[in-house]
């Protein structure tokens, strides 16, 4: 597999996690998620979950497990996270390995091509889930275009990098009607 591959989600969404819906999960027939935690679910100085994100859970569990797991070394905030959503969860993932994500697809005991790797960020969460053979969404962050330019130049950089290698982001976008 070269770069462009590595680096190229499935499924890229305009918008937030929050799009991702059931419908949208059966049409890929995926069955499991592993969700990355800061910027893809909360903003990353969030403590716990939002009333929506907890219904977007509880909503979408109907139709798939989910584990989350994140790069956040902060067990206490990744916890309160997860005990907020009632999902399993795993810290220091060090993500693009794939170690930590192996764990939660053990766990799940679900066919890795039907386990989606869903992220904000090409370079760990896209790269991570592609090296394993799972189906990658690439979600917006949970940020403002401001916050990220300011607070985020590693995104920027990524963006500006991937273009270079050739990948090609938009050609994969969907908007999903709701």
């Amino acid at each position: 597999m070269d770069w462009n591959e590595l680096l190229q989600p499935d499924l890229i969404l305009e918008g937030s996690i929050l799009q991702l819906t059931p419908d949208v999960l059966r049409q890929y027939q995926i069955k499991g998620l592993v969700l990355d935690v800061d910027e893809t679910l909360v903003p990353i100085k969030a403590a716990e979950a939002s009333p929506e994100l907890q219904q977007w859970v509880a909503h979408t569990r109907t139709v798939a497990e989910m584990w989350l797991v994140s790069n956040n070394l902060s067990d206490t905030r990744i916890g309160g996270i997860a005990r907020s959503l009632n999902l399993p969860y795993i810290c220091g993932a060090v993500k693009p390995s794939r170690r930590k994500l192996r764990q939660a697809l053990a766990a799940m005991e679900l066919p890795v091509e039907q386990v989606a790797m869903v992220g904000d960020r090409l370079f760990t969460d896209v790269l991570a889930g592609n090296r394993l053979g799972m189906f990658t969404i690439l979600v917006e962050p949970f940020v403002t275009p401001g916050e990220a330019v300011r607070s985020y130049p590693i995104r920027n950089f990524e963006v500006v990098l991937s273009q270079v290698m050739g990948i090609s982001l938009p050609a994969k976008k969907q908007k999903l009607d709701n």
